[in-house]
Formats: C-alpha cells, structure tokens, sequence
C-alpha cells in the first residue's frame, strides 16, 4: 500500500504536463494557421471588397449596375452553373468507372485526370483556340462562342468532381449493396438508394468548388471567348482603363456569389451526411 500511495502523485502530474503541453502546441498551431490564412487569404479580399466601396455605397451600384458590367456576370454565372452540374454528373461517372472497371490504360488515364491543375491556364486557353478555333482540325469552330467559354471551363475544372468522388468509392462498403442485391434491388435502386446518399457530400463538394473555379477562370477564356463579356476578362479590362474601384466592384460581386455557393453546398453536403 506505501508503494502505491507513493507511485499514485508521481504519475498524476506528468499526465497534468502532457494534457498543459498539448493544449499549448495546439492553441500555436491555431495561431500560425490562423495568421497565414489571414495573410494570404483574408487581407487581400478584405482590400478588394474595401476598395470596392472606398467611394461610397453609389458608386459601387453604378459600377456593379453598367450594361457591360452586367451582361459579364450574368454570362459568367450562367456558364459556371452549366459546368457544375455537368461535372457532378460526368465527374461520378469518371470516378466510378476508375475506381469499379478495370480496363487497358486505367492509370495513365488516372494521370490525364489531374492535367488541368498541373498546366498553366493559359497555355490550356491556347491549346482551345487552335483546336476549336477558326479552321478547326475536328471541324469544331467554338471559339468566340458561348460555347467554347463553358468547353473552356469544364477543361479547367475537370478534376475537382473526380478527386473528391474517388476516394468514397474506394472506401465504401460493398456488402451493402450486395445485401441489397440479394433482396432483389436492381442496379439503379441501389445507386440511388445506397450508393448516392453516401456520395452526394463529396458531389457537392467538387461541385461547389469546381463553380468556384469557373466564375473566377482568367487564362482559358481569355483567349477562346473574345469579344465575349466575361467576368475576369471585364475586370482585366476594368484595371487596363485605369477603372480599379469598378474592377474591385465586379471581384466583390463574383465573391459574394462563390460564398453563397459554397455556403449553400456545405450546408447540402452536412445535411446528407447526417441522413446517409
């Protein structure tokens, strides 16, 4: 009984020290986290929006309110909305057939996958207008055309459906849709009553950033969409004509929408988690 009464305290404070010590790496980490996500994040959309409304509340409006002004937000978004609802469907349907078929060239097509981060916008805007432009090699011609904006678009934000789809699929359990199997469902109800539920938040996910993406692409539209009234090309021109509050006006507009975006998915991909 001594022993014990004198081995008891020695060990009571070392696990105080540990629970001490570990609460302050954390709080750091937080602090560090914290201030990088300020400095790279934050403060500068903080300035954006700040030099938005530096000349009154009315001058945002009119800047925000020009035909110009617009028509670029309205074409952008409406492009950006198409592109994410084709990539929630393509994109499963990419990542389904990579993770459950087998077939000659799976990994080299994996790596294709993941070319539109690796190369510069631009370049992937040039390679665009040579193969859809004027005399087009495939008999294509979608340069300068609504079109060739949102094929643009979807080249760029091809991979964001796909990589984070991918990783449910192989972690999901297949005895559920065996068991399902067994009871007589057909394929399509257990995609839609088994598989879908538990995929819909990582859809959603790729999905609100892959409209992220698009609303805010500069170097693939630049050059395919032309005459065509853009949303970053509009801004582009704006800081040309020396215009940086109607500039920052367009940037706070198109920041508003990918917030709500965001927002509005999140909260989609939470509620789906909860009833999967």
């Amino acid at each position: 009984m001594a022993d014990a009464t004198v081995t008891l305290p020695r060990s009571t404070p070392r696990r105080r020290g540990g629970v001490a010590s570990l609460n302050t790496g954390t709080a750091f980490g937080v602090g560090i986290a914290t201030l990088w996500l300020s400095l790279l994040i934050l403060v500068p959309l903080g300035a954006v929006v700040w030099r938005a409304q530096r000349d009154g509340l009315g001058s945002f409006w009119d800047a925000v309110t020009t035909p110009q002004a617009v028509a670029a937000i309205r074409l952008t978004v409406v492009c950006a909305l198409l592109v994410a609802v084709v990539n929630a469907v393509l994109g499963t349907l990419i990542a389904w057939v990579l993770v459950r078929d087998d077939f000659h060239g799976k990994r080299l097509v994996d790596a294709i996958i993941d070319l539109p981060f690796a190369l510069p916008t631009i370049v992937a805007g040039l390679v665009l207008l040579t193969l859809y432009g004027v005399h087009s090699p495939v008999g294509l011609e979608l340069a300068y055309t609504r079109a060739g904006v949102v094929v643009a678009l979807l080249f760029v934000t091809l991979p964001f459906v796909v990589r984070t789809v991918q990783p449910v699929l192989r972690e999901f359990d297949g005895e559920m849709e065996q068991a399902a199997a067994s009871l007589g469902a057909s394929s399509f109800t257990i995609f839609r009553r088994i598989v879908l539920p538990n995929l819909l938040p990582a859809i959603s996910a790729g999905t609100a950033l892959a409209f992220a993406r698009a609303i805010s692409e500069f170097g693939a539209t630049v050059l395919i969409a032309g005459n065509l009234p853009v949303a970053s090309v509009h801004i582009f021109t704006q800081i040309e004509t020396d215009n940086t509050v109607g500039a920052a006006a367009v940037a706070t507009v198109l920041l508003v929408i990918a917030l709500i975006v965001l927002i509005g998915l999140d909260l989609l991909q939470r509620w789906a988690a909860r009833h999967a």
